[in-house]
C-alpha cells in the first residue's frame, strides 16, 4: 500500500444521498472494494461523490459552449475531495436500445475489420476499385441493404396474406388488406374505372392485373362518377395498391386498431436480398481468408480470432497487389489482424470469447456490457486515471472471475486506480483496500465502518460484510431438499447453442441452472421454458411481472402495440413435452425497468399508493372540499403542481450555458400544489410519505392493510433503503426485478404458478441474498416451482435441485453436464461449477 501520504484520495464532509458527514481516505494506484449491504451507501461514496466530483473538475475545464453537449449529473454534496485524479466510470447500464448496436460497434472492432476488408480483402474480377470501409457497414448509406435500410429484417407482403380467399372477386372483398366500408367503394369504384373486371374471381384473373392491383407503386388519379348519388358530383379518385395501403397505414395512421388490422397481412422474415446481413452484395463479394465479412461477424470471436492468426504470422509481406485482387498478404493485412487478434485477446481473457461482433447489445446482459466496456478501457493506454466500476463481477460464473480480476490488475499496473463496487466477496479478497460502509441500509447506514487492508475488517464486528468475507464465521445454508411433485421434462430442445437438448425440472422445487457464461441458460429458461409454457398456456395466464400498467405515461405509445415482431436465425424446436398439465400460471420475473418515465415508482407500481391516497381521501379536511382519491394522484390534474405537471423538477434553459434540471419553483419538488399539501394525515402531507423509505413507511402505514402488506413484502426482498417516491429511472435492473417479486408476493395464490427468474441476486450483498432466497423459499413451500439462472454459489447450494450447463461458453456449450442435487452436482468432475459449489458447501 502506498505510503506516501499524498497517494490517497481524502474525501472530507461527503453526505451525498445516505452518507453522514463522511471522512475517508483512499489510497490511489490500488484496487479498492467498496462494501455494504444494498443501499449502505458504497454507490453514493465510489459514485456520487467521488466519480461525480471527477467528473465536475473536468467539465470545468471544457469550453462552455462543449460543455452543453455533454450530459452532466449534479454537483457532488461534498466539503472536499483531494488528491483526485481523472476518472472513468463504468456502470452497469444494459444494452443500447438499437437493434444497430452490437458487440462490435462497442469495443470497435467492427471498424478495424471493415478497415481489413476494404484494404487487403478478395476482390472478385469486376471490381475497377476497392470498396470503402463504409460499404461494409449495414449501418451508413453506403452498406446498408437497399431492402432492409441494414436491419436484416422486411417485413413483406404476399398475395396469399393481401387475398386469402381467391375464389371471391374484388366486389365481393377479395382483396382483404383494402380498407372497408366506404373506401373500399372508392378503391372499387377507381379499379372499374381503370378497366379492371371486380366481378370475376380472383384467380382468374391475368396474373399481371393480379400483381399490379396488389404490388405497384403507382397511384394514377381517374374521374368518379357515384352511380347511385345522382346528387353526388364526379370527384378524383387516386388508387392505392394493397402492398402501398398496407405500409403507408403502419407508418402514417394515428390509429392503432388500423395499424393491428393491417399488420395481420404483413409477414415478418429474413430479408431476402441480403439473407438477413445488412449489407449490400458488393460488400458481401469481398471475403478474407475465404470469409464474407458477415460470416466473421457471426463467428464467435475465439474462432475469429483463429481465422485472422495466420495472417499474423506471414514474416515477409508480400509487395502490394492490384487493387482488384488480394492484399491478404500485404503489410497493411499483418498490421490490422495483429491489431484485431491482440483486442480480442482481452475480451477472451475477460470470458467472453462465445460473444460475436454482430450479437445485438440488446441482448446483452449488464455485466457482460460493462467488462466490454472494460476491454476497451485496458487498450486505451490511459494511466494515472481512476476507474470506478460497479459490479465488473456481474453475470459472471465463479470460473470467469479470475481472469476478471487479471484485468484488473492489469490496469493498477499500468498506473492507473481501480475503485469497485462489489458484492462478490472473491473478488474483495484480491483487493489491496476495503471501504465498508454500514451498517444497514437508507437512514441506518451511511457511515464508513472500516478502511484499511482487507484482513482488518475481520476485527469489525458490526460490519455486514466481515461474516461472508470470512467463511469461517458465515452460518451454513444446508437444509432439507425437497423431492418435488411431479417433473416438466423437454425432450429435443433446439436453440442457439442448444442441439437436441433433454431437461427435466421437478416441479414443486427451488431449481438452480447454472453454468459459465455463454453456456445456454438463459436461452434455456427465459428463451425455451418460458415459451412451452406460454403455449400450453395459450397466453391467458402468462404473467410478465415487469407490466407497467401503474401509469399512463408508462403505456406503449403508436406502433407499440403492434410492433413488428423480429426475425430470429434461430427457431425454437422442441420434441415431447409432459409434466405441463401441473402448471396453472407462469410469471416471469425479468430485470426490465418498472417504468420508463420518473414517474413510476415503487409505490405506484406495487399497488400501495392507491392504499395511501384513499386514507389521505378519507381525513376531515378532504372530505370537508370534496376530494377524492384522485386528488392524491400527482399524475393527474387537480392535486398536482401545474408548473411541473406533477414531476417536481423542470427543465432549465440558460442562454450560453449547458440546460439542466431544477427543483420545481412553485412546489419546490414536492409535486403537488398547495390546496392538497394542506391535507395532513397522522402529521404528514403526501408528499411526506412519498419521501419515506420503505423501512420508514412500514412504521408509520402499518395501520393501512394494503400498504403495509405491499411494505413488508418489499423489506423481504431486501429494499427497505428505497424511498416511495424514488423514480424507476434511478432503479439498478436488481433493484426492478425485486419489486416485481415483491408485487407478486403480495398476491393472493392461485394454483401451482412456476416463477422464472434471471439472476435475481444482481446488486445484492450476500446478507440480502439470504433474505432474498427465505421469500424464493417460501414460494415453494406454498406449492409453487421456482426457476433461476443464478451464478451466486449461496443461491445453487440452497436449491434443490441444480442444472448445470457447458462445458464452456457459445458452441462449446450447451449441453447439461451434471444434474441432481447440489451435493450430487458438486461431487462431478466434469462440471466447471462443481468446486466452487463444493466449497460453498463445505464438502
Amino acid at each position: 500500500m502506498p505510503e506516501n501520504p499524498d497517494a490517497f484520495v481524502r474525501v472530507r464532509g461527503a453526505n451525498e444521498n445516505n452518507l453522514r458527514n463522511v471522512d475517508v481516505d483512499v489510497p490511489r494506484d490500488a484496487i479498492v472494494a467498496f462494501t455494504g449491504v444494498s443501499g449502505s451507501g458504497k454507490s453514493s461514496l465510489a459514485f456520487g461523490t467521488i466519480f461525480t466530483e471527477a467528473q465536475r473538475r473536468y467539465l470545468e475545464s471544457v469550453a462552455p459552449y462543449a460543455r452543453r453537449l455533454i450530459q452532466q449529473g449534479h454537483d457532488p454534496h461534498v466539503d472536499s475531495i483531494s488528491g483526485l485524479p481523472p476518472a472513468v466510470a463504468l456502470q452497469q447500464r444494459r444494452g443500447a436500445p438499437s437493434s444497430r448496436s452490437s458487440v462490435g460497434t462497442v469495443t470497435t472492432l467492427s471498424n478495424s475489420l471493415r478497415m481489413l476488408f476494404s484494404r487487403a480483402g478478395t476482390f472478385p474480377a469486376g471490381f475497377t476499385t476497392r470498396l470503402d470501409s463504409d460499404a461494409f457497414s449495414p449501418n451508413t448509406a453506403a452498406g446498408a441493404c437497399p431492402e432492409c435500410h441494414g436491419v436484416g429484417v422486411a417485413h413483406t407482403v404476399t398475395e396469399e396474406t393481401l387475398v386469402p380467399d381467391p375464389s371471391l372477386s374484388i366486389r365481393e372483398g377479395a382483396i382483404a388488406a383494402w380498407p372497408g366500408a366506404w373506401q373500399a367503394k372508392n378503391l372499387r369504384d377507381i379499379t372499374i374505372a381503370l378497366g379492371y373486371d371486380v366481378d370475376r374471381p380472383w384467380r382468374e384473373l391475368d396474373r399481371a392485373d393480379r400483381d399490379w392491383l396488389l404490388f405497384t407503386d403507382e397511384q394514377p388519379v381517374v374521374q368518379i362518377t357515384p352511380q347511385r348519388d345522382r346528387v353526388a358530383k364526379p370527384y378524383n379518385g387516386m388508387f392505392w395498391s394493397a402492398k402501398k395501403y398496407v405500409f403507408h397505414t403502419l407508418s402514417d395512421s394515428k390509429s392503432a386498431s388500423m395499424r393491428t388490422k393491417v399488420l395481420a397481412f404483413v409477414r415478418t422474415g429474413v430479408c431476402p436480398l441480403c439473407q438477413g446481413t445488412g449489407l449490400r452484395r458488393e460488400a458481401l463479394a469481398v471475403t478474407f481468408a475465404g470469409h464474407t465479412i458477415a460470416e466473421l461477424n457471426a463467428l464467435p470471436i475465439r474462432e475469429l480470432a483463429e481465422v485472422l492468426r495466420p495472417t499474423t504470422l506471414i514474416d515477409d509481406a508480400a509487395p502490394a497487389l492490384p487493387t482488384t485482387e488480394s492484399g491478404e498478404r500485404t503489410d497493411v493485412a499483418v498490421a490490422l489482424t495483429t491489431d484485431l487478434v491482440a483486442r480480442i485477446q482481452v475480451l477472451l481473457d475477460l470470458g467472453l470469447g462465445y460473444l460475436g461482433l454482430g450479437r445485438v447489445t440488446t441482448t446483452l446482459s449488464p455485466g457482460e456490457m460493462q467488462r466490454l466496456r472494460l476491454a476497451t478501457q485496458l487498450r486505451s493506454g490511459l494511466f494515472g486515471v481512476v476507474y470506478v466500476l460497479d459490479e465488473p463481477s456481474a453475470g459472471l460464473h465463479p470460473a470467469d472471475a479470475a481472469p476478471l480480476l487479471d484485468v484488473l490488475e492489469q490496469l493498477r499496473a499500468s498506473g492507473n486506480s481501480v475503485f469497485v463496487v462489489e458484492h462478490n466477496m472473491d473478488v474483495v479478497r484480491r483487493a489491496d483496500w476495503i471501504v465498508d460502509v454500514g451498517p444497514g441500509a437508507g437512514e441506518a447506514g451511511g457511515a464508513v465502518l472500516y478502511s484499511g487492508e482487507v484482513d482488518g475488517l475481520a476485527e469489525i464486528t458490526e460490519s455486514a460484510t466481515r461474516p461472508f468475507l470470512f467463511p469461517d464465521d458465515a452460518a451454513p445454508l444446508r437444509r432439507e431438499r425437497r423431492r418435488g411433485d411431479g417433473t416438466l421434462s423437454l425432450e429435443g430442445v433446439s436453440l442457439h447453442n442448444l442441439d437436441g437438448l433433454d431437461a427435466e425440472f421437478p416441479l414443486g422445487t427451488l431449481v438452480a441452472v447454472t453454468g459459465v457464461s455463454g453456456s445456454g441458460k438463459s436461452t434455456l429458461v427465459s428463451r425455451v421454458l418460458r415459451e412451452v409454457v406460454e403455449r400450453h398456456l395459450r397466453g391467458g395466464a402468462a404473467t410478465d411481472a415487469d407490466d407497467s400498467a401503474d401509469n399512463p405515461d408508462d403505456a406503449p405509445e403508436g406502433l407499440a402495440e403492434a410492433a413488428l415482431p423480429a426475425a430470429s436465425a434461430d427457431t425454437l424446436r422442441v420434441g415431447n413435452v409432459s409434466g405441463l398439465e401441473r402448471i396453472d400460471r407462469l410469471v416471469r420475473v425479468d430485470q426490465k425497468p418498472i417504468g420508463r418515465t420518473p414517474r413510476s415508482n415503487l409505490a405506484t407500481y406495487t399497488g400501495l399508493f392507491d392504499g395511501v391516497r384513499s386514507v389521505f381521501a378519507a381525513t376531515d379536511l378532504a372530505r370537508e372540499r370534496g376530494y377524492t382519491a384522485g386528488r392524491f394522484s400527482f399524475n393527474v390534474a387537480g392535486g398536482r403542481c401545474e408548473t411541473c405537471l406533477g414531476e417536481g423538477y423542470v427543465s432549465v434553459e440558460l442562454l450560453f450555458l449547458p440546460g439542466s434540471y431544477g427543483r420545481c419553483p412553485t412546489c419546490h419538488g414536492a409535486r403537488y400544489n398547495a390546496e392538497t399539501l394542506e391535507v395532513i394525515y397522522d402529521g404528514k402531507t403526501i408528499a411526506d410519505v412519498l419521501a419515506l423509505t420503505v423501512d420508514e413507511a412500514a412504521t408509520f402505514l402499518e395501520a393501512v392493510p394494503v400498504a403495509s402488506r405491499s411494505l413488508r413484502t418489499l423489506q423481504d426482498v431486501g429494499l427497505g433503503y428505497l424511498r416511495l417516491g424514488q423514480p424507476a429511472t434511478e432503479l439498478s435492473g436488481g433493484e426492478a426485478q425485486r419489486i416485481k417479486l415483491a408485487t407478486e408476493l403480495q398476491r393472493a395464490r392461485r394454483g401451482h404458478t412456476l416463477y422464472l427468474l434471471d439472476e435475481p441476486t444482481t446488486g445484492l450483498h450476500p446478507a440480502d441474498v439470504r433474505r432474498l432466497l427465505a421469500q424464493l423459499h417460501a414460494l415453494v413451500d406454498s406449492g409453487d416451482t421456482v426457476v433461476v439462472v443464478e451464478h451466486d454459489m449461496d443461491v445453487v447450494a440452497a436449491a434443490d435441485w441444480v442444472i448445470d450447463l457447458g462445458p464452456s461458453g457459445g458452441d462449446a456449450g450447451g449441453r447439461i453436464v451434471a444434474a441432481g442435487t447440489p451435493d450430487a452436482v458438486a461431487a462431478d468432475a466434469d462440471s466447471r461449477t462443481a468446486p466452487h459449489l463444493a466449497r460453498r458447501l463445505g464438502a
